[in-house]
């Protein structure tokens, strides 16, 4: 008699037991990140080299996840404007900054007072592509080659410039001369575009700017291509010789993009974030994307940034401080 009263219990509390499950609603599944669209905040406006990475990324991490990928250009202020934009976001893994050499690097060299740091405030997703400068002189220079122009430079010691669309471009200059123990004079200009015209029109000796700013005048005979600052030729311009091969053994400046989010982002976030941001670095199809435009893609993880980005910093800052370039 009491097992049969200890059944009946047992299955009326297993009845309400199940009466309950039927009337609660089904648990709450956590969202998967990213559940929602996310920014891509970009120092510089459309057409840049850092605009066309972020725009390719864009697409292709909409793909990936299924979410809206909006790209915000935020030029202007060395790059502070978009940086503010950035740090001043919620860090919750839906605003990535696409920066580049200037903004994560050289601006560490260059000002006294930063208003962020770009090694501290900034936790890195991964490198996304790197673009060797092109030299580019004008077609009526009395010179050839690279050792012609360093030879020029040499017999006229403080009487050579070069003009330098940005920051980054001023100390390309500058590690040319440290490089090859030249004295070239600095001439800034509101943007690459402005230095090459400069250069085309003979107004300026030199220059150094990305290789998609350089070729097609190239081509077009309104400039001449001295070298290209990179370890080989970029399959693009193949009959342009590397530093090294015309004159300047070592010598390499490259322009380069990444992603990064505020430090302050949780690091399930991040962490699947950059695992993304890698993938599509390593797809076949971003390589050739890149080769058309004469850059490489770069497939190094967060600590691999890092420490190039730290390497770099420490390389402006000893130009800048060899050079005696004025610290703003």
């Amino acid at each position: 008699m009491r097992n049969r009263r200890r059944f009946l219990l047992s299955t009326a509390a297993a009845g309400c037991l199940l009466a309950l499950s039927w009337a609660s609603p089904p648990p709450v599944l956590a969202d998967t990140f990213p559940s929602r669209p996310i920014r891509f905040v970009v120092p510089f406006g459309p057409g840049s080299g850092t605009d066309t990475s972020a725009r390719y990324f864009a697409r292709k991490l909409q793909d990936l996840t299924g979410q809206a990928v909006v790209v915000e250009n935020k030029p202007g202020g060395n790059g502070f404007i978009a940086v503010n934009n950035v740090l001043s976001a919620p860090a919750d893994g839906y605003t990535v900054f696409i920066g580049s050499n200037s903004t994560l690097a050289v601006n560490a060299a260059l000002f006294r007072k930063l208003p962020y740091d770009p090694l501290a405030d900034f936790a890195p997703l991964t490198m996304m592509m790197r673009s060797p400068a092109m030299l580019a002189v004008s077609p009526k220079a009395p010179y050839t080659d690279l050792k012609g122009l360093i030879a020029y430079a040499r017999a006229n010691p403080g009487k050579v410039n070069f003009g330098a669309g940005s920051a980054g471009y001023q100390l390309m200059g500058e590690l040319l001369n440290d490089a090859a123990k030249i004295q070239t004079v600095h001439v800034p200009f509101k943007g690459a575009s402005e230095a090459i015209t400069a250069v085309a029109s003979d107004t300026v000796d030199f220059t150094f700017a990305e290789v998609t700013a350089v070729q097609e005048l190239a081509r077009d005979g309104r400039v001449k291509t001295l070298a290209v600052a990179s370890d080989k030729r970029v399959s693009t311009s193949p009959d342009v010789p590397t530093a090294t091969e015309a004159g300047v053994p070592g010598f390499e400046a490259y322009t380069w993009v990444g992603a990064m989010v505020n430090a302050r982002t949780p690091k399930a976030e991040t962490d699947r974030l950059a695992e993304l941001f890698s993938t599509i670095s390593r797809m076949d199809e971003t390589r050739a994307f890149y080769e058309r435009l004469g850059a490489t893609p770069m497939t190094g993880g967060p600590a691999q940034m890092h420490e190039f980005q730290k390497n770099d910093i420490a390389l402006w800052k000893r130009i800048v401080q060899k050079a005696g370039v004025p610290r703003q």
